[in-house]
């Protein structure tokens, strides 16, 4: 059993958790998965994250046994103070899980029929881009893409907001929007002063919804601008008295009504 806090285990831990830990994450090629949920995601997944190594706790152990039996990387047993000196979370549940970096490359990824993505264009908040992460598993999508100066999608508090579906839809991360522009999709961009209501969107192939950074939209995206003739902005109506959505509520509103919308 692990219980020095001094332990270089505890050290690699902390480091990919850390403030700086992005730094870390890309070096390594490494991240951080905490709790029972990713764990059994992951252990049922064949294309997703994969575990390198899971730190667990007597307690854990006992009470997750079922699940943990399947494991097939190295599993560890750590002390509570251990677990709790390793944890980004304030009620740790003693399961700690080392993760390896998918090597996604766009060049890979090609819309086939009626394919659907997500663009995320800096989008800062971790909560924010867990939630859509999510949603976009829920409702179907292939694939979420992430531009420069997005969020770490590896952070912890993002790999703890997809609740595991990080491990059911692949993310490509540091991606500009120019290198996806020449698909054959309908590219639709969620913007609050857009004339065009969601609901008149019509699809005739793949789609890649785009959505922008909390505080500024889509104002500083690239090549949007350049691109009008691609990209159709679109807006949600809201009838009610709520000046706004919540960036993650909205995409998930967008992604719902894409996901069914009959692909004529």
């Amino acid at each position: 059993m692990i219980e020095s806090l001094n332990s270089p285990h505890v050290g690699r831990v902390k480091a990919l958790i850390s403030s700086r830990g992005s730094k870390e994450r890309s070096e390594s090629g490494l991240f951080i998965a905490e709790g029972i949920q990713c764990v059994r995601e992951a252990l049922s997944s064949s294309t997703g994250p994969q575990l390198q190594t899971m730190y667990v706790t007597n307690s854990a152990l006992e009470k997750y046994s079922e699940v943990l039996d399947q494991a097939q990387c190295e599993v560890l047993s750590i002390s509570d103070d251990v677990a709790r000196t390793m944890s980004d979370t304030v009620t740790p549940q003693g399961l700690i899980a080392v993760c390896e970096i998918p090597n996604n490359s766009i060049e890979s990824l090609k819309p086939a029929t009626k394919s659907k993505f997500i663009y995320l264009s800096e989008v800062q908040d971790p909560g924010n881009a867990g939630t859509i992460i999510r949603s976009a598993d829920a409702f179907g999508f292939e694939a979420v893409i992430t531009s420069p100066n997005s969020v770490d999608i590896y952070s912890p508090k993002v790999v703890r907001s997809t609740v595991g579906s990080l491990w059911h839809i692949p993310v490509y991360q540091e991606v500009p929007l120019d290198e996806i522009l020449n698909w054959d999709c309908t590219f639709v961009a969620l913007d609050t002063a857009a004339e065009t209501p969601l609901s008149k969107i019509a699809l005739d192939r793949s789609v890649v919804a785009i959505f922008g950074n909390e505080a500024r939209g889509l104002h500083n995206l690239k090549g949007l601008s350049a691109s009008k003739d691609r990209i159709t902005p679109v807006r949600i109506p809201m009838p009610g008295n709520a000046e706004s959505l919540n960036l993650s509520v909205a995409a998930s509103i967008v992604m719902y009504q894409l996901a069914n919308i009959p692909t004529s």
